[in-house]
């Protein structure tokens, strides 16, 4: 285990050079781009430890690595963590009666020599263990999606703490397989293909030592045919880098990896080594004479992850997330205007037949007005006609009373003239 880790802290400090020197390489094309001219230097000047400058910070600040682990219960989850990282974890018997899945995460600060990791191993308790597997996977998506929304809002704040900030999206997904030597089960094909877009899936066979070795690379042949036909991505070691490309093609090569874990020591030749010991013989879980998978499984996580699969794969698969966050805000933001538009013209609408109904109501007002004035001016004028006729007969009554009166003083007066 220290040797690969040595080596991998090689590769760390050989990559930040590569970059350095790309960025170099990068900066004098631009600068030739330029017309500048190239000068040399008479002495030196200090910009050459930049990659150790880089490596020290990096070393200095330390390493986050996340795996999440999926699988049935005693499969062996818990044991290849404990011989990966050569140490004893936390483990909790879990029960195969849980109601439904839950994901136990557990964080631990790890050092060797100077560089520091902080591991956070998330164990799927109770996968596979309920009667409707069909929602099994459903947590561990959810479980996926609240990290980088957590990340996402950490980085969205106005005053980001990103340096101190536990980074908990997952770095890698181990997928461990039932040794059948059949196929693949349904609900392992559905939960990878469900999360093949989400996190670096690496499937591994476990207790590989139940097997033949040919029926173990028939299982393999199948294991990737299923894959294939169902669309469901693995991770792919990067091959372009020309300092690693051999060696991760030999990696893609042996996917899925057949994996054995072990926390007992066995002595073997004088030597304590991590193995199972069965009546018939001795399965050593780290042999460097042959280069099992077990222990190409071992190389693999400390050594490339935190390079390619924690810078480049995380951040194309954080990007995505991203695209899609921000795709999700543009289509509610999107659903929220046209609902809002819709609202205005319905009340728009609303306000125009209000305003119609009230048109309406006041053009029959106004008609019962005027009817009701016609009608009135109507019977005033009959009245004006009544008042002028009544006043006519009065003036006729008047002026016949008067010459009745008249008539009947004359009267008197003759008569008594003739007395």
């Amino acid at each position: 285990m220290n040797v690969y880790l040595n080596e991998r802290s090689k590769y760390i400090y050989q990559s930040e050079s590569v970059l350095y020197q790309r960025h170099v390489f990068s900066l004098t094309g631009f600068f030739q781009d330029m017309n500048a001219r190239p000068l040399a230097l008479s002495g030196h000047v200090g910009f050459d430890s930049l990659p150790d400058q880089l490596v020290n910070k990096s070393t200095s600040q330390g390493f986050c690595f996340n795996i999440l682990c999926i699988g049935e219960t005693g499969i062996g989850k818990s044991t290849l963590m404990d011989t990966l990282f050569n140490t004893n974890f936390e483990n909790f018997e879990s029960s195969h009666f849980e109601p439904k899945v839950r994901l136990r995460a557990q964080t631990y600060d790890l050092q060797e020599s100077n560089v520091r990791l902080k591991l956070t191993v998330v164990n799927t308790v109770g996968f596979g263990d309920q009667m409707n597997k069909q929602q099994s996977y459903q947590h561990i998506v959810d479980y996926i999606d609240t990290q980088f929304e957590s990340y996402l809002q950490e980085e969205l704040k106005i005053k980001r703490s990103l340096h101190n900030y536990h980074d908990s999206r997952i770095h890698a997904c181990l997928n461990f397989i039932a040794p059948s030597g059949h196929s693949l089960k349904s609900l392992d094909l559905v939960t990878m293909k469900k999360l093949d877009s989400k996190v670096n899936i690496i499937p591994v066979i476990a207790k590989a030592d139940t097997i033949s070795k040919s029926e173990l690379h028939k299982f393999k042949i199948k294991i990737m045919s299923e894959l294939v036909s169902n669309g469901v991505q693995i991770y792919q070691f990067p091959i372009d880098d020309e300092t690693v490309a051999n060696i991760n093609t030999a990696m893609n090569g042996h996917l899925p990896f057949a994996v054995v874990g072990s926390t007992e020591e066995v002595n073997i030749g004088n030597k304590m080594l991590k193995a199972r010991q069965y009546p018939w013989g001795v399965v050593q879980g780290e042999n460097t004479e042959e280069e099992c998978d077990r222990k190409i499984q071992e190389k693999l996580l400390p050594y490339f992850s935190f390079k390619p699969l924690f810078f480049v794969s995380l951040q194309q698969t954080y990007e995505a997330k991203r695209q899609e966050f921000v795709g999700e805000l543009q289509r509610r933001e999107e659903e929220m205007r046209q609902t809002f538009v819709q609202r205005v013209e319905e009340k728009e609408s609303e306000l125009k037949d209000g305003e119609r109904e009230l048109q309406g109501k006041f053009e029959q007002l106004k008609r019962l007005h005027a009817e009701e004035k016609s009608k009135l001016e109507e019977k005033r004028r009959s009245l004006e006609k009544e008042m002028s006729v009544f006043s006519k007969r009065r003036a006729a009554s008047e002026l016949l009373q008067a010459q009745a009166f008249n008539t009947s003083s004359n009267n008197k007066k003759d008569k008594e003239r003739k007395k």
